[in-house]
């Protein structure tokens, strides 16, 4: 059974062992976003308080929410910078705020600080998302390796300032795989390997960009590590569709069954519930029987 490290051999990964508190979240799995952040593309604001922030994890979880992704830091197109401190004492108090109120709770935080990093393992969080790979701190993936932690490794195009001002590349799945073997090699240099790959959609690609990443997603599977896909109610789907992200639910939803299909493991999404019935019809589609008997 492959439990969330490199995939050794022809079987599909069956889940992800968190050993802080001994669960085995089983594939596929949902990740429900937490932002405590006022300037978010889709929720900023709504969960800024700790009643907020309890009710709607709350909800998640009762929607079937495997791990909840908690960040303090928007990272949309255009974020600035916020101070190290503040996202150090947001992520200390809801992290602890969290498991108070849900002792089994799985959380990853998304930070690309290891300072952040440190100070939310210190806490009891179990995983974590990080946007940059390692690019933006040179201290993450060695924090990571020595907690032994899942690391989710994003790839992203220059800063969330800058990323989407005209990214460019050569062939964008061969760039980012090619960027994935090198962050790959970095890791097992800390004899490290509990890694979860995310292409990063929407940071630092065109709409042609995402969705031939989408359509190429095998190519990342092939890595053998657990794939992540976070494409929930992003431009990708608003832009080609011309509307709102509060309107882009059902796009989320095609486009979570697409990456499904094409082999993530894990799905991001604001919206719980849709996530968990999509899966709940892909697992019993995969499974179908073209048996007479039935």
């Amino acid at each position: 059974m492959n439990l969330g490290s490199k995939n050794t051999n022809s079987l599909p990964i069956q889940g992800l062992a968190i050993h802080s508190n001994q669960t085995f979240i089983a594939f596929p799995a949902v990740m429900g976003v937490l932002n405590i952040t006022a300037d978010s593309f889709y929720d900023g604001g709504r969960y800024s308080t700790e009643e907020q922030w309890i009710n709607h994890t709350a909800q998640m979880l009762d929607e079937g929410a495997d791990i909840i992704d908690l960040g303090a830091v928007s990272t949309r197109p255009g974020a600035e910078e916020v101070p190290e401190f503040i996202e150090i004492k947001k992520i200390k108090n809801a992290v602890h705020s969290l498991i108070q109120h849900f002792p089994n709770i799985v959380i990853s935080v998304d930070t690309y600080r290891a300072s952040v990093a440190q100070v939310a393992l210190d806490e009891g969080a179990s995983i974590i998302n990080d946007i940059s790979a390692g690019d933006f701190d040179a201290g993450m993936i060695p924090l990571v390796a020595r907690w032994n932690v899942p690391y989710i490794m994003m790839h992203i195009l220059g800063s969330p300032a800058t990323m989407q001002i005209n990214p460019r590349y050569d062939d964008v799945v061969m760039d980012i795989v090619n960027y994935f073997k090198r962050k790959i090699e970095i890791c097992h240099q800390y004899d490290f390997d509990r890694l979860i790959i995310d292409p990063g959609f929407g940071f630092g690609k065109t709409l042609r960009h995402n969705y031939t990443l989408l359509s190429h997603l095998s190519s990342f599977v092939e890595f053998g590590y657990p794939v992540l896909v976070g494409v929930s109610r992003k431009s990708m789907i608003y832009k080609l569709l011309n509307i709102e992200p509060e309107e882009a639910l059902y796009g989320t939803i095609v486009a979570n069954t697409l990456a499904l299909l094409n082999g993530a493991n894990i799905i991001r999404v604001h919206d719980v519930k849709p996530a968990i019935q999509a899966i709940k019809i892909i697992l019993e589609y995969k499974n179908a029987s073209y048996s007479t008997h039935e």
